[in-house]
This record gives C-alpha cells, sequence and structure tokens, in this order.
C-alpha cells in the first residue's frame, strides 16, 4: 500500500505557503489560505486536506470563522489553539481596516464606512449598537460597541451617547447597529431612536452624520433614505 503524499511532497509551486510566497495572497484558494493558519494537519491527512474538509463542514469561510468555541473546536482536528490562532487573525483584519480608516479619507460618505461596518458586525449573533467618533474632517476617532439586546427605546440612552461625544471631543457621530436577521431594513424603532439622537447631540454642537443599518451582505444609511 503506497502511503500517503504529504504537502512537503508535492512541487514547490503547489504548497500552499510557497505559492503565497510567489504568487502573491491572491493565488490561493480559501482552503490554501486556511491551510497556511492551520499549518499541520491530521493522521492520514494533510493541512490542505483538513481545510478543505473543514471549509465542507461549515459550508462557507465566512461561517467558519464566525463559529463560536464550542461549534468549532467540536470538529475533528480543531481545538482551542487553533480557535484562538483564526480569531486572532480575524481581529487583526479588523484591526487594520479600523487602522486604515483613521489615517485615511473622511467618513462623510456612507459607502466608506460600510466595508468597516460590516466586518464587525454582520455575523454577530446578538444586536450591537455602535459610535464612531469623528473629528472637524470627519477622520475616524474612535470606534466603540455601547448597547446590547433588541433596539428599542429603552435600550440605547442618549444621554450616554452625549456624554461620550463630550469626552472624546469628537465633532460629529456615525452611529450603526446589525440586524441578525439579515434584513437591513430601518424599523419604525429605529427611526425614532434617530431623531433622538440627533435631537440631544444638537444641543451640544455634536453633529450626527448617519445612521446605518447592517444587514447579511448589506447595509442601509438613513442618511441617504432622507430620515435625518
Amino acid at each position: 500500500m503506497l502511503a500517503r503524499m504529504t504537502i512537503r511532497d508535492w512541487p514547490s509551486d503547489e504548497r500552499p505557503r510557497e505559492k503565497l510566497l510567489q504568487r502573491g495572497a491572491n493565488a490561493l484558494s480559501d482552503a490554501e489560505l486556511l491551510a497556511i493558519l492551520l499549518r499541520t494537519g491530521t493522521r492520514g491527512h494533510s493541512a490542505l486536506d483538513l481545510a478543505r474538509d473543514v471549509l465542507a463542514d461549515f459550508r462557507s469561510l465566512r461561517k467558519l470563522l464566525a463559529a463560536d468555541r464550542r461549534r468549532f473546536c467540536a470538529v475533528p482536528g480543531l481545538g482551542p489553539a487553533r480557535f484562538a490562532e483564526l480569531q486572532a487573525a480575524v481581529e487583526l483584519s479588523r484591526r487594520q481596516l479600523g487602522e486604515s480608516l483613521r489615517v485615511g479619507p473622511s467618513l462623510s460618505s456612507p459607502r466608506v464606512t460600510a466595508e468597516f461596518l460590516r466586518a464587525r458586525l454582520r455575523d454577530l449573533e446578538h444586536e450591537v449598537f455602535c459610535c464612531l467618533y469623528l473629528d472637524k474632517r470627519h477622520r475616524l476617532l474612535h470606534f466603540e460597541e455601547l448597547f446590547r439586546g433588541t433596539l428599542d427605546g429603552a435600550s440605547v440612552h442618549p444621554r450616554e451617547i452625549v456624554k461620550l461625544a463630550l469626552q472624546r471631543n469628537c465633532a460629529a457621530i456615525i452611529v450603526a447597529h446589525n440586524h441578525p436577521s439579515g434584513v437591513a431594513e430601518p424599523s419604525q424603532a429605529d427611526e425614532l431612536v434617530t431623531q433622538r439622537l440627533k435631537e440631544a447631540l444638537a444641543l451640544v454642537d455634536v453633529r450626527l452624520l448617519d445612521h446605518i443599518i447592517v444587514g447579511d451582505g448589506a447595509s442601509v444609511s438613513l442618511a441617504e433614505r432622507g430620515l435625518l
């Protein structure tokens, strides 16, 4: 019986790590990129075999990276150490995007912030309300998650947001929250909270530029809808 080939036995230009170094990360498939992070496979399976099995189990890369620790560690060949490593990689990507916003163009356009907010919010199973504090040029000073739970009149406190806006010494704010249902359409409660926040912030001369709702792969800007 022939022994199973490992990645080390493959031609160098077909090994994921060497392929990345020679051709760039864009040339690799999801499984090949995941195999580099996993580094090793299991008995009789290479890291690439394991990566393909894992992606098939979770049905997509996105669902894999959004999985909680218990679901992730239940898959043979994975475990707490690999969960920690992948979550660290995801968080680094989020922080890099946030850092680029801080030194990049202003966030006065809803399209500029959509990618950042989708990366932060779309895969959460619970609703999160957050704020982006901006300077006079509408560049990001700070991102903060403030409230969790169903968005209604009791869950979002304009007084707290005003207090934090003054502490951050910001000139403007963009608020956002996700809809775990995946549907990004604003509710009546969303519109009511937006107006309350706009009025409260105006009292301290801070502009509410937008309220963005993040769904599954889509987002809705209340400013673009004429609701601000």
